[in-house]
């Protein structure tokens, strides 16, 4: 965090802005460090934090207007490619489309809080045919509690950060190597349920060409789309025969599907 802060410190407010930026615009560098930075710096009267909040702002509505116009142009191809790059895309898109299909437009005043869902929020919203004022009314709030609670956080801890990083130093190096081998063994195992998760999938895959086949033969399998809505409004074509289930609803309809055929599920 030392380090962090005398670099927000030593090139100043440009610095504090592309760094904001460069997090909203989709690279792996994480804009909490340098927000809460600038909130201790302000503290310290190094910074303006009026100053700081604008530019953490501007920088924020930018990335957010430039990941809207991108997911209302190309939809579902800019959502699928941020979850493919994300630790978990198998379960991105679902659990995105619930929070942004459960709450509507008001989910991104809060999204940029929530792991996974801060990612794809913007680009569903434009997916979505939003209204533009709305997202930019909704999108603004979002990011005016986003840079003020962790800057604020910043502010309030600029008169205790010497002695927390003297705590610091004398954590042991012990307990460093045991928090960074836990990190690789955590991301060791999610990588591993992953291939196991997609090997699984290959087994039991049916090719659209074998499904055609199938329902041309007159085997009439059972067809369930499990298309989220917000996946379903931009293509709504529908397999010929298949049944529309929302995924949060599949347990609660599984009684409608027959176990007397076979059963194959598409979703995106």
């Amino acid at each position: 965090m030392h380090q962090i802060i005398h670099s927000v410190s030593q090139h100043g407010y440009l610095f504090l802005f592309a760094w904001v930026l460069a997090d909203q615009l989709g690279l792996p560098i994480p804009a909490i460090p340098a927000l809460l930075a600038a909130g201790v710096l302000s503290g310290m009267g190094k910074l303006s934090f009026p100053a700081c909040v604008g530019l953490g702002l501007l920088a924020c509505v930018i990335g957010d207007l430039v990941w809207f116009m991108l997911g209302r142009k190309y939809g579902g191809k800019i959502i699928n490619l941020l979850c493919r790059i994300s630790l978990e895309p198998d379960t991105c898109v679902r659990k995105s489309s619930g929070v942004f299909d459960k709450h509507g437009a008001a989910s991104l005043l809060l999204a940029k809080f929530v792991p996974g869902v801060g990612t794809v929020a913007i680009p569903m919203a434009g997916n979505s045919r939003m209204n533009f004022r709305t997202f930019a009314l909704y999108d603004l709030g979002g990011c005016i509690l986003y840079v003020l609670s962790l800057m604020g956080i910043g502010l309030a801890l600029s008169n205790s950060i010497e002695r927390l990083e003297s705590l610091t130093a004398y954590s042991s190096s012990l307990g460093y190597w045991l928090v960074v081998l836990a990190a690789i063994g955590l991301l060791g195992f999610r990588i591993y349920q992953r291939q196991k998760f997609l090997h699984d999938l290959r087994m039991s895959r049916i090719a659209p060409e074998e499904l055609l086949a199938m329902l041309n033969t007159g085997k009439e399998p059972f067809v369930v789309d499990l298309r989220h809505a917000l996946d379903f409004l931009p293509n709504s074509q529908v397999i010929p025969t298949a049944m529309r289930i929302d995924p949060d609803e599949l347990v609660k309809q599984v009684m409608a599907i027959p176990r007397d055929r076979d059963i194959i599920l598409y979703c995106t």
